[in-house]
């Protein structure tokens, strides 16, 4: 009888335990899903009075705010982060925290990054995820540039823990091949291994690019060229598109087409200072392609 109960108790662990090297299941990543919109240090008529303009983004449909906390070079007003992050969680609407590294000073990259995540409003409310912008260029040795990347990163993921969804803001993967000498071994491997979601800034306005077919085109490469140097057909991206007052009604019907058949976490365009008011409308509730390859790498243009 002892016996049969050891051989019980010792197959129960085994079934119950997981298998090592086993994955965890990953975070929510809620944060990212649907239509969001960006706010920059920059932008600073839009930073006086954070009520008013997070009410405003509920009436247009935002679901995500994506707040800058600061560059390399300057840290947005605490206390104006704070009234934000209050007022869009009162309206139901995430808020993820963005920071521009430049690679050139890690100390300081990290420390930063650190204090965005650990942020706390006067009410105790906290940002909903964070997402490093990589983009920077300033240190001009790319294996020098890509290890602090990637160490940056890797101490932001051991600072939030596994459950923590982490966004990786990067160039225009079509933006990185045209511009041959900005960042030619883009490390989307080594970042696909850290964060959770990308969110591709698939400017195709700054190609002064129009039309219908060729900003669909556009952005739906972008998304599958992540999902091949990624090796995850099925990462989660949201994607950014161009430049908003920059684009047209034909460009705007393009960005949604791409939305409807890549089918992204969520999407947006860049930034809510500089967003047309009729354009609103025009980003909600695209449908979505039944077959899910619109976007595979075989199923988009390359260039």
């Amino acid at each position: 009888m002892v016996v049969r109960l050891l051989l019980a108790a010792v197959l129960a662990t085994v079934l119950v335990a997981p298998a090592a090297g086993a994955r965890q299941a990953p975070p929510p990543l809620t944060s990212y899903a649907g239509l969001g919109t960006w706010l920059d240090i920059y932008a600073t008529p839009y930073w006086d009075k954070p009520g008013r303009q997070v009410a405003a983004m509920a009436r247009d449909g935002v679901k995500t705010l994506y707040l800058q906390t600061g560059n390399y070079g300057q840290q947005a007003n605490r206390a104006k982060l704070g009234r934000f992050i209050d007022a869009a969680h009162a309206h139901g609407i995430r808020v993820v925290a963005w920071y521009l590294p430049s690679f050139a000073h890690p100390v300081w990259d990290a420390r930063h990054a650190r204090q965005a995540i650990r942020f706390r409003s006067p009410h105790g409310e906290r940002f909903d995820s964070f997402a490093l912008d990589i983009e920077a260029s300033i240190v001009s040795s790319e294996s020098l540039r890509n290890h602090r990347l990637i160490d940056l990163s890797r101490r932001l993921r051991k600072a939030v823990g596994p459950k923590y969804a982490l966004g990786a803001i990067i160039p225009s993967p079509l933006g990185i091949r045209r511009h041959r000498h900005y960042w030619r071994s883009f490390p989307y491997r080594g970042l696909a291994r850290i964060y959770d979601v990308f969110l591709p800034m698939a400017y195709f306005t700054d190609h002064d690019l129009h039309g219908i077919r060729r900003v669909r085109s556009y952005l739906a490469a972008d998304v599958a060229i992540i999902r091949h140097r990624t090796g995850k057909p099925h990462v989660p991206v949201h994607l950014i598109g161009g430049i908003s007052r920059s684009m047209t009604r034909a460009d705007t019907t393009g960005f949604m087409r791409a939305v409807a058949d890549c089918r992204p976490l969520g999407y947006s365009l860049y930034a809510w200072s500089v967003m047309p008011r009729g354009m609103w409308p025009k980003l909600r509730g695209p449908a979505t392609d039944p077959t899910g390859k619109a976007c595979t790498q075989s199923g988009a243009p390359a260039s």
